[in-house]
């Protein structure tokens, strides 16, 4: 039985954010598991771009759905933003907001396109 869980991959997890350009980047989804592959299905179904780092996701889900992340996790999230603008051909002005995907999974190294949670999307299991 040892081996059949050591070969089980260890669960996903996923966390959203909202950038409106005014403010800092809220948390608008997060969870692992089940919670993370559909934050992912509706990241994949808007077209917003999933970026995979997984010391930043892991900092991420530590934060309250709705708050603002901490100014320790600025210069991290300043860089997805970059490369999720860069990927979209984008620029910070362009759109009055957009929300990207932070999932992580050990396994999986794939930048995928996504799309943003909405009001009443999976969210971080209590």
């Amino acid at each position: 039985m040892t081996r059949d869980r050591d070969r089980r991959k260890p669960p996903r997890k996923a966390v959203a954010l909202h950038y409106s350009g005014k403010r800092a980047p809220r948390i608008t989804a997060s969870g692992g598991g089940t919670v993370a592959e559909r934050i992912l299905e509706i990241a994949r179904e808007h077209d917003v771009p999933v970026h995979e780092d997984p010391l930043l996701t892991e900092a991420l889900s530590q934060i309250p759905l709705g708050e603002e992340i901490p100014e320790n996790l600025y210069v991290a999230v300043a860089e997805v933003l970059a490369f999720v603008y860069r990927l979209s051909g984008r620029s910070p002005g362009d759109e009055p907001g957009g929300t990207l995907i932070a999932p992580h999974h050990p396994e999986d190294r794939a930048e995928n396109a996504a799309d943003p949670p909405r009001p009443g999307s999976p969210r971080r299991p209590s």
